[in-house]
């Protein structure tokens, strides 16, 4: 098992990489605008949620993070519903409504439950809708049926009221701050492992968020991130010294490529391994092709470096 290295004891390679290409802060925050970008607004269906953080939908995999750790902050109002609930498609834009005025104070967390039938029994589900509030990780208050809109914004504010010296993001709210996002456990146990070096702790963190959530693009990104760094750390630095003696080593092209952007030289980088493209064939040309595509995938899709290679690359396929 890898021992926790603290950064003084990196690599010139890495301790570059973890300034330049590798930033998991960057990463994260990637991964959130893309998620803005797909989001769609609800047109009233009930199986997608609107494009604002008041609403959310939440399955059996990401319930620990988006209802218990999120409760920590604020108010979390679940609604259990099913497609087929005819009440349900009465009740849930009403809630979506008053989650978007409430500034923060409290989100809905949409559940199937057809889809996650372990949530609707832990609450214990005996009839849809039902609507259950969560602050501090616990149930506090419940209701069933579709309530006419004036008796669910008393049910709120009664609890807005009593909650408001308990959770920061209530009284934030209602100072007209905002309130604070609450950080997932398990990406802040992955990048704290990748903080002080023990890369292969922070990659089986993020190995185990990808196992339960595989479409999840953050730590999609992150890993990519996290095996470059540990790749560059085995870096020999005389690398790009061995490349540039023999261009006919594959090995030392590729390792000298991962010098190089580690270093920051990220054009040249690119530039070695779309040379070493133009003059292989067969399986060595597509091994190299393969390690330049997972060396794009470190940066912005936009990066001008990353575009102009893309244009060389085809160039040099075809």
């Amino acid at each position: 098992m890898t021992q926790p290295r603290g950064s003084g004891n990196n690599s010139p390679a890495v301790s570059a990489a973890l300034s330049g290409a590798v930033d998991l802060a960057a990463v994260k925050a990637r991964a959130e605008a893309a998620a803005r970008q797909t989001t769609t607004p609800n047109t009233g269906g009930q199986g997608s949620a609107p494009a604002n953080a008041s609403v959310i939908d939440v399955t059996e995999a990401t319930f620990q993070a988006e209802v218990v750790e999120r409760s920590l902050q604020q108010l979390v109002v679940v609604d259990l519903w099913a497609d087929w609930c005819g009440p349900c498609k009465q009740l849930s834009p009403v809630l979506e409504r008053l989650a978007a005025e409430s500034g923060g104070a409290w989100v809905l967390a949409k559940v199937d439950v057809d889809a996650n039938p372990r949530i609707s029994q832990l609450f214990g589900v005996q009839s849809i809708p039902t609507v259950v509030a969560i602050a501090a990780g616990q149930p506090v208050d419940a209701f069933s049926g579709a309530l006419p809109e004036p008796q669910i914004r008393q049910w709120l504010t009664q609890l807005l009221d009593a909650l408001r010296d308990k959770l920061p993001g209530v009284q934030a709210a209602q100072q007209g701050e905002p309130a604070e996002e609450p950080q997932d456990p398990r990406f802040v146990e992955a990048e704290e492992a990748f903080e002080r070096g023990d890369y292969a702790a922070a990659e089986a963190a993020y190995t185990r968020i990808l196992d339960s959530e595989p479409g999840n693009e953050q730590a999609k990104a992150a890993l990519v991130q996290v095996r470059f760094a540990a790749r560059a750390e085995g870096t020999d630095p005389s690398s790009i010294a061995k490349a540039d003696a023999d261009p006919n080593d594959i090995d030392a092209q590729l390792a000298a490529a991962d010098a190089q952007v580690a270093q920051g030289d990220v054009e040249n980088g690119f530039a070695r391994l779309i040379a070493t493209i133009r003059r292989t064939a067969g399986d060595d040309r597509n091994r190299v092709r393969e390690h330049l595509v997972s060396l794009f995938e470190l940066f912005d899709p936009a990066d001008d470096r990353v575009a102009k290679a893309r244009r060389d690359l085809a160039s040099a396929l075809f």
